[in-house]
C-alpha cells in the first residue's frame, strides 16, 4: 500500500492511495484536505460577530438564537451532504466496480456497476471557464447496442484530481481490465 502526494484542479493537495488485494482486484482512494478547523472557527466567529452587530442594533435576542441556530444547522449540512474526505475506487475484475464517497460526517455513499455492465474506463476533457478540466469516467455499455454506451459515470467529482493523478487510476483500471477481457476470450 503506497500513498503518493498529487494536486486537484483547484491546486489543493490529495494523496492517492493503491491497494492491490491480487491480481484482478485493486483499490484506488483519493483522499482530499481534511477540514481546517482554523477555516470552520473564521467562518463561525464572522457570522457569530455580525449577528451580535444586529443584535445591538436592533436590540432583538432572537438574532443571536437564529445566528447560532443556523450555524449549527449549516455546519452539521455541510459535514453530512458536501465536505467529502475520501473517494475510492474498488475494481474487481471477475465482479464489477464499486465507487465510494465518505462524507466528514462518517457517511458514505456507495455505488456498484456490474463488469458485464462496464464498456470501458477512460479519461475525457471538458472546458470549464476557460480551461480544460479532464476527468476520469466508466462509459456503461447499451444493452440494445454492443457497439453504443448508454451512460457516462464521472468519477472522483469532488476530489477532481488533475491528470498525472488520473493516468495512474485509468493505468490499473486498463491492466484490470485487459486481464478480464483476455480471461473472456480465451474462455
Amino acid at each position: 500500500m503506497e500513498e503518493r502526494p498529487y494536486r486537484s484542479a483547484s491546486g489543493a493537495p490529495i494523496a492517492l492511495r493503491c491497494r492491490q488485494h491480487s491480481a484482478s482486484c485493486r483499490e484506488l482512494v483519493v483522499r482530499c484536505p481534511r477540514l481546517q478547523l482554523r477555516s470552520l472557527s473564521a467562518v463561525t466567529s464572522a457570522v457569530w460577530l455580525a449577528a451580535y452587530a444586529l443584535f445591538v442594533l436592533s436590540e432583538n435576542s432572537m438574532v443571536l438564537s437564529a445566528a447560532i441556530f443556523i450555524t449549527l444547522i449549516g455546519l452539521i449540512i455541510y459535514l453530512h451532504f458536501v465536505k467529502i474526505d475520501q473517494e475510492s475506487l474498488l475494481v474487481i475484475g471477475s465482479l464489477g466496480i464499486q465507487v465510494t464517497s465518505s462524507y466528514a460526517s462518517g457517511k458514505e455513499s456507495t455505488t456498484f456497476i456490474e463488469m458485464g455492465q462496464v464498456k470501458d474506463v477512460v479519461i475525457n476533457e471538458a472546458i470549464h471557464m476557460q480551461k480544460v478540466v479532464y476527468y476520469l469516467c466508466i462509459l456503461l455499455q447499451d444493452p440494445g447496442d454492443p457497439q453504443g454506451v448508454s451512460e457516462v459515470v464521472p468519477l472522483f467529482q469532488s476530489s477532481k484530481p488533475r491528470l498525472d493523478c488520473l493516468i495512474e487510476v485509468y493505468k490499473s483500471c486498463q491492466e484490470i481490465l485487459e486481464q478480464r477481457k483476455t480471461a473472456l476470450q480465451s474462455s
